[in-house]
């Protein structure tokens, strides 16, 4: 408990335009990986623009590891087909966290992170205020894929007892 730092809440929302790994459709999950951490949804059947809309939560105690996503499609009677990857940084959901922001209206927007060749974004994504919570949305353009994208919304969850982010 010394060590960690508080909670990431991943909401991982839908899939967009995924790629085709069966037949005419594929049957998609995402698997989020951050150090020895191991996280899936559950699998859509037959749909290339799946709504998941699980949410998944990572401990953090090394604020310097990416966080990593795949997708993949179950098979029943093979290994399953990857789909795609991405993977995002935690930096600027954390910067915007240790700001002291109480007081501020709901849907205020503290920063935005622009899309570039060091990210995986496919658009601009806001990190915002919203009913005392620091979260941030995010559109993840898969890599290593033909077509496909991620929805995902981050949540900083504060650990009472924990080191925290004040100490940083």
């Amino acid at each position: 408990m010394e060590d960690l730092l508080g909670l990431l809440r991943i909401h991982v929302q839908r899939g967009v335009n995924l790629a085709v790994r069966d037949v005419v459709s594929s049957d998609p999950y995402v698997v989020i990986r951050m150090g020895k951490q191991k996280l899936k949804t559950r699998v859509i059947k037959k749909n290339v623009n799946p709504e998941w809309n699980d949410d998944l939560t990572l401990s953090i105690a090394d604020l310097s590891l990416p966080v990593k996503l795949t997708v993949y499609d179950r098979d029943t009677f093979s290994l399953d087909d990857k789909m795609g990857d991405a993977e995002f940084e935690i930096g600027p959901l954390v910067n915007a966290v240790k700001m002291s922001l109480e007081g501020h209206p709901n849907g205020t927007i503290i920063t935005k992170v622009q899309p570039s060749r060091q990210n995986c974004l496919s658009q601009e994504s806001c990190i915002i205020w919203n009913n005392g919570k620091v979260v941030q949305d995010m559109f993840l353009r898969l890599r290593n894929v033909e077509t496909g994208e991620v929805e995902l919304q981050l949540e900083w969850i504060h650990v009472p007892g924990s080191r925290g982010l004040r100490s940083l």
